[in-house]
């Protein structure tokens, strides 16, 4: 497939521009077909929280982030991949994560991106502390069992 593409691999405190992510893999690019991008946002569904906390362990989130990357360019025909995780306190509305998947085909950018962000909900080694704008925490935020089954569809049977 695509093992000679390197993937991207970002964790930064830093916000991210979108736009200029898809430059970096696109400029002069003839072959590309096809850009599929997933921004995650910090939500907040009840508006009671100041801000999302994440925490990483430096070294081991960015190189588990790699192994998935380099996993998803050797099973779909890429010509790029970028996956940015942002770490501190993040506010309501703020970026949280961003994919780009780039491939001659829509179909392969699709399962590319889906696949990252499978993994990146259910497995990258990140905590979430809630802090809350009554100056309390919410606490850690747990995980979920439905981003474990969606993950699980990438995983064949036998394994």
């Amino acid at each position: 497939m695509s093992a000679t593409v390197v993937p991207t691999v970002r964790i930064q405190a830093q916000d991210f521009d979108i736009a200029a992510e898809i430059a970096r893999l696109t400029a002069g690019r003839a072959d590309i077909g096809a850009v599929v991008t997933f921004s995650g946002l910090c939500r907040d569904e009840q508006g009671r929280l100041s801000a999302l906390e994440l925490e990483h362990y430096p070294g081991m989130a960015e190189a588990e982030i790699a192994r998935i990357a380099t996993e998803a360019v050797e099973r779909w025909p890429l010509q790029g991949l970028t996956a940015i995780h942002r770490h501190g306190k993040i506010a309501p509305g703020e970026n949280i994560v961003l994919v780009v998947a780039v491939s001659a085909h829509r179909q392969a950018a699709f399962e590319a991106a889906n696949f990252l962000m499978d993994f990146l909900k259910s497995r990258a080694p990140f905590w979430k502390k809630e802090h809350l704008i009554d100056g309390s925490e919410g606490g850690w935020v747990e995980a979920k069992e439905t981003d474990d089954k969606a993950a699980s569809r990438w995983t064949p049977p036998s394994e």
